[in-house]
């Protein structure tokens, strides 16, 4: 984020709240009138795995980490209407955009929102008990409506596996970006240079990727380490494709 008006954050309108019909209430309370902040991007995501994990990769290991993956993919409200399976996803831009959001958000817990801040976004959200294979309580997961980022480091991370480029106009990128100069595909967890059939073609010479996505796919390409994963570069470029298996 260069400047302080091209502050960015990722806003996501979580399955339970696209059920509960709560989408105009959330975005009244997010509009630029009360916030002073303004649409970069928007995109209507039929969430995978693969980018529910990245995005979700901190808790990776935890107790709810499935549940969450099957919160965020939709799997939880919409079992079995997979056409309802999806978030809305948003880039919201200006002053202070991170604060902003995550004010009027609340906090992550709907119980706390309830006490601390009534009348949040989250105070609306619901507490899910997990339990094992016995029925024994062994965590609860956080059914909050709305994900916001927390810091410009998350905010910076999260746009990029949400969003390409140029699903935000050039005049609204606060993330470098850069040309391609190679095609780079993806199948079975690999990285190509050369098509190969059944192959997804994420970049050809001449597109506009993030920068640190190509500088990612260099690295990979020839075998070092990255400061991203793979899939955490991969996940952006497949969503809303329709194939049984890359």
């Amino acid at each position: 984020m260069i400047k302080q008006e091209l502050e960015q954050t990722l806003v996501l309108i979580k399955p339970d709240a696209l059920k509960n019909s709560l989408t105009g209430y959330v975005l009244s309370l997010l509009s630029e009138f009360h916030t002073g902040l303004r649409f970069a991007g928007a995109k209507i995501v039929h969430v995978s795995r693969m980018l529910a994990e990245e995005h979700y990769a901190e808790h990776k290991g935890k107790v709810f980490f499935p549940s969450l993956i099957d919160y965020i993919m939709g799997h939880s409200h919409y079992a079995d209407e997979s056409w309802k399976q999806r978030v809305v996803a948003f880039v919201y831009q200006g002053a202070n955009a991170i604060n902003v959001i995550r004010d009027i958000s609340g906090p992550t817990n709907p119980r706390v929102a309830r006490e601390e801040k009534p009348g949040c976004i989250r105070s609306l959200g619901t507490l899910v008990p997990l339990k094992d294979a016995e029925g024994k309580v062994i965590g609860e997961r956080m059914d909050n409506l709305i994900h916001a980022s927390a810091n410009a480091a998350d905010a910076e991370r999260e746009i990029k596996l949400w969003f390409k480029p140029c699903d935000i106009p050039p005049a609204m990128q606060a993330i470098a970006t850069a040309e391609s100069d190679e095609h780079y595909y993806y199948k079975d967890n690999k990285l190509f240079l050369t098509h190969e059939t059944g192959s997804a073609c994420l970049l050809a010479p001449g597109d506009i990727a993030w920068k640190s996505d190509l500088q990612a796919l260099r690295l990979l390409q020839s075998g070092s380490a990255a400061a991203c994963t793979l899939d955490a570069v991969v996940a952006k470029y497949l969503i809303n494709e329709k194939r049984e298996k890359i």
